[in-house]
């Protein structure tokens, strides 16, 4: 085995270390959910489970919580297709979202915006 072969060798392992130990993007703290920039997140009344009715200019004030093309379920965090066909974290199966007018970790301005969204517990 060559130097080169060792090094590739190296660096996937690593790689493979650091993605195993990866932090979710959706998680629970401060005892509410939030994304990985520890914005709140937020569900819609209007949304039924397992699909989003926020798109357009609703999804311009209420961005969805985008998950990877390749991101898996786990626990009670699914995956809901939004229209465009981008997948969206769901929290027991309905879509989460973080609020355009929050603008620091910890804000929860959109509680119970309108009596329609709200935080996650």
């Amino acid at each position: 085995m060559n130097r080169f072969s060792l090094a590739a060798i190296t660096l996937t392992a690593g790689l493979l270390v650091t993605l195993a130990h990866a932090e979710p993007a959706v998680k629970m703290a401060g005892g509410m959910l939030v994304n990985t920039s520890g914005m709140t997140l937020y569900t819609f009344d209007m949304d039924a489970a397992g699909k989003s009715k926020c798109n357009g200019p609703c999804a311009a004030l209420w961005p969805p919580a985008m998950a990877a093309a390749d991101a898996k379920p786990e626990g009670e965090l699914s995956l809901v297709t939004r229209d465009d066909g981008t997948q969206q974290w769901a929290y027991k199966g309905k879509p989460v979202y973080t609020y355009a007018a929050d603008k620091q970790a910890g804000d929860v301005t959109g509680d119970n915006f309108k009596n329609v969204w709200h935080i996650v517990k």
